[in-house]
Formats: C-alpha cells, sequence, structure tokens
C-alpha cells in the first residue's frame, strides 16, 4: 500500500498532463499517505520555534535509528508515547495537564508524572534530614483537596536530598478516569514531607515548575498508549543497518524497463521526503526514511537466492510445464517488513512518539 502511494505521489508531481489534474492527484496521494499514519489532517506546524522534551528525544534515539527505523520492536509498550506538559504554570505543587488529544480508541496502558528534582536547599542542625517523602495525590475536590475526600494518593516514596534529577511516578488509575471522563480531570497535587509523613516547617526538597525554570525542565506528563493499528502482514524485526541509500530516478526508458523484467527480484531503494511532501513543519524527526521497494524477475527454476515460499515454487513450475491455464510467474514482493517512529507535534503542540508497522521493505521474494 505504501509504495502505490508514494508513487502516486511522484507521478502526481512529474507526470501529469495538466496543473489542475496535478494538483488533484497531489491532493489524494497525500490524502492516502495521511491514512497511512493514521491521520485526516496534518497536524498544524507550532507557532514558534520549540524545543521538544529532552525525554522524548533520547526516547526517539533509544527505539529508533537516524532514517527513524525501529532498532528493536520490543522496546516500546503499545506504540504511542505522549507528552504534556504542565497548563497550570503555578509555583505552587498542583499540575494539570490537559488530553483532548488523547484518541478515544487509545488503550491506556502506562502513565508517569516526571518531576525534575532541583539542588536541596541546605539546611544546618541536628534536625536536618537525609530524606523526604513524596506523594503525588489525584485532586477530587478542586476548591477543597485538602478536606476529606478531596483527593487520592496515588504514588508515594522516600527521596533522597543529596542529589537533583528526575523523578518518575507512576499515575496510571488517574489518567484512566480522566481519558473516561475529561470533566473529572482536576489535576495533581505533589506534597513534601519528612520520613514517615512528617510535616516540615520549610521543605528541604522542591520540583522545578512555574514560569522561573528552563522548558527542558518544566513538570511533564508521559503517557504509553496503544491505538490498536498494528500491522499483521508479514514479520517484522528491527531493522540490522542503516538504509541510506541513493534516491532512484523517476524517469526510465524503455529499455530500461525491459531491464527490469530480465533482472531477478531485489530490493531497491524507495525514498521519502518529509520536507519534499510538505510535513517537515510538524515532524522532528526523521526527516525522511528509504521505505525501499521490490522489483524484478521470478523466472523458472526459482533459486534460493530469491526466497521463494513453496507456493511460489510450485506456481512457477505449473507454469514452466503450462499445465494449467491462466497461471503466472511468481511476483517478486516484500518478504519481511520493519517499522518505522516518527517524532512530532500533534494539533495541541505536545510531542507524540508513534511507531508505524510495515513501512520498510526489509528484504524481496518471489511469492
Amino acid at each position: 500500500m505504501l509504495g502505490t502511494v508514494l508513487l502516486l505521489l511522484a507521478l502526481a508531481k512529474t507526470a501529469c498532463p495538466s496543473p489542475a489534474s496535478a494538483a488533484s492527484r497531489r491532493a489524494e496521494a497525500l490524502k492516502k499517505l495521511l491514512e497511512v499514519f493514521g491521520m485526516e489532517d496534518p497536524p498544524a506546524p507550532p507557532t514558534h520555534f520549540k524545543q521538544p522534551p529532552q525525554y522524548m528525544v533520547d526516547l526517539f534515539n533509544t527505539v529508533a535509528n537516524a532514517d527513524g527505523v525501529t532498532k528493536n520492536p520490543d522496546i516500546l509498550e503499545g506504540n504511542t508515547v505522549r507528552s504534556f506538559l504542565d497548563k497550570t504554570h503555578s509555583e505552587e505543587m498542583r499540575f494539570l495537564f490537559v488530553l483532548s488529544s488523547v484518541a478515544k480508541n487509545e488503550k491506556i496502558l502506562t502513565a508517569e508524572l516526571h518531576l525534575f528534582r532541583l539542588w536541596p536547599r541546605v539546611t544546618d542542625g541536628p534536625k536536618r534530614h537525609h530524606f523526604c517523602q513524596v506523594s503525588v495525590y489525584q485532586v477530587l475536590e478542586k476548591d477543597k483537596p485538602d478536606a476529606p475526600g478531596g483527593k487520592k494518593l496515588l504514588a508515594a516514596r522516600l527521596v533522597s536530598l543529596q542529589t537533583s534529577g528526575w523523578e518518575v511516578f507512576a499515575i496510571t488509575p488517574a489518567v484512566r478516569d480522566w481519558t473516561e471522563d475529561e470533566s473529572s480531570n482536576q489535576g495533581l497535587l505533589v506534597t513534601v514531607q519528612g520520613p514517615g509523613g512528617s510535616p516540615l516547617d520549610s521543605p528541604p526538597l522542591q520540583f522545578a515548575s512555574g514560569r522561573g525554570h528552563h522548558e527542558s525542565k518544566k513538570p511533564m506528563l508521559v503517557l504509553f498508549t496503544d491505538d490498536g493499528r498494528r500491522g499483521a502482514s508479514l514479520p517484522t524485526a528491527g531493522f540490522p543497518g542503516g538504509s541510506h541509500m541513493p534516491v532512484p530516478k523517476l524517469g526510465r526508458s524503455r529499455s530500461t524497463r525491459s531491464l527490469d523484467r530480465i533482472q531477478p527480484c531485489q530490493r531497491h531503494p524507495l525514498s521519502v521526503d518529509f520536507e519534499e511532501i510538505g510535513w517537515s513543519g510538524w515532524i522532528i524527526s526523521p526527516r525522511g526514511y528509504n521505505a525501499f521497494h521490490c522489483k524484478g524477475s521470478c523466472p523458472f527454476p526459482l533459486g534460493e537466492n530469491m526466497r521463494p515460499t513453496n507456493h511460489a515454487t510450485v506456481q512457477s513450475i505449473i507454469n514452466a510445464l503450462k499445465l494449467s491455464e491462466g497461471v503466472s510467474t511468481p511476483c517478486c514482493v516484500p518478504d519481511k517488513l520493519y517499522s518505522i517512529n516518527l517524532l512530532y507535534f500533534d494539533d495541541d503542540e505536545n510531542v507524540v512518539l508513534k511507531q508505524y508497522d510495515d513501512m520498510v521493505a526489509g528484504s524481496c521474494g518471489c511469492h
């Protein structure tokens, strides 16, 4: 399907008879390509330059190579990771994340609150603590969270006061509540207490929040979800090597097309350039990738180098011996497909990492 879409796009740009027809075919090709990526319309690029959260960039680099091809299909839980920044911009330890961009068909697998722990305040005297207890609550009553029944404990643990860095708290039950009933989202409350929950006059531990801290240290909600769009047509795997190869020329002579029928089935490059398509404004990584495509003949007898299925071998024999009318030679098609990953801004300028199955032809065979 992807190869057909990309060829339509190329033809719409180079080989149509009139400008009106070219524009129409290009629009139709782009629409089909968006369907492959599970979208109706491309997200609008951010209104101003926006740096993606470093966590999301690092996650992309862990999951994919420079071209977005999956290194290991088992790294991600589900096929989508969404990040949300706090909308309160308050100095208080209250946080609100707007989840309107989460699709109804997405299954919430894991939800994490990421808080950046600042270097602790220095306190002297015998009451100096080495640890403090951090608790995360789901707010049930917006104006009275400290009243009985005003909040629900989601996570709590002791945190060292000797270092700084990110702390991650699991808050999956709260996010599932919010996605089922958007009006129930009253945010989160974080408290810092002494060991065992004892009160502190001046909490020595602070988390980066409000407007006074760098964007890369702002509180963040990370969702791991699955939208159910999993490919199942062919085996998928992590890509064994780089995919940088020369871009094929679209224009081919008659002699070249004749040569294609003589050459054995093999894999050829097929470049997808997001900037050329017009998507570079909202896609962060990769800038493009090599989808590859399969081309060539499957002549009798089929050798092992053509990776034939048993069915293809039998079909080739029947065709060669002309034992049945209307039986063609086997076709050169992908027999292994790899997934790719996109890191992009959605309509709400949240950064999303999504994995798409069956997007790169890993190898070709006669089927």
